[in-house]
């Protein structure tokens, strides 16, 4: 008889313990826990994501793909027999599929984006800083 109140007492500590776990949402054995804690991980992750995107700028840019090789050569050469000065950039333009995109710094001092289309005739132009394109004759 003496043995019970032992067995008891040293159950009494396991309980608390398996209590506290089961409160505190820290067993194991619960998928629920577990999915709400995924949960709200992914959506501070996706608010992270916002926010870099909205302090970064416009989220739906495409990645421009720089211009490489003969393409890369002859898209150049086109912008710069166009509006002479030196090549900042050249890539594959997204805004306009199909389009190539060089960008050049002239004389002056300003730059100016030329398109071209896949045969390397120039189709438009726009001044950096301006959010209007002119069209090029």
């Amino acid at each position: 008889m003496r043995s019970l109140p032992r067995r008891a007492l040293l159950a009494a500590p396991f309980a608390v313990l398996a209590f506290a776990l089961s409160a505190c949402g820290g067993s194991d054995s619960g998928s629920d826990n577990s999915s709400a804690a995924d949960a709200q991980q992914q959506s501070q992750s996706t608010g992270g994501a916002q926010a870099a995107g909205e302090a970064g700028g416009d989220t739906d840019d495409k990645p421009e793909p720089p211009l490489t090789g003969d393409i890369k050569t002859k898209a150049e050469a086109a912008a710069l027999a166009a509006y002479p000065g030196t090549v900042v950039k050249s890539e594959e333009d997204a805004e306009k599929p199909g389009m190539y995109a060089v960008e050049v710094k002239q004389a002056d001092g300003t730059s100016i984006e030329v398109y071209l289309d896949k045969t390397y005739k120039v189709t438009d132009t726009k001044k950096e800083g301006t959010e209007e394109a002119d069209d090029a004759s």
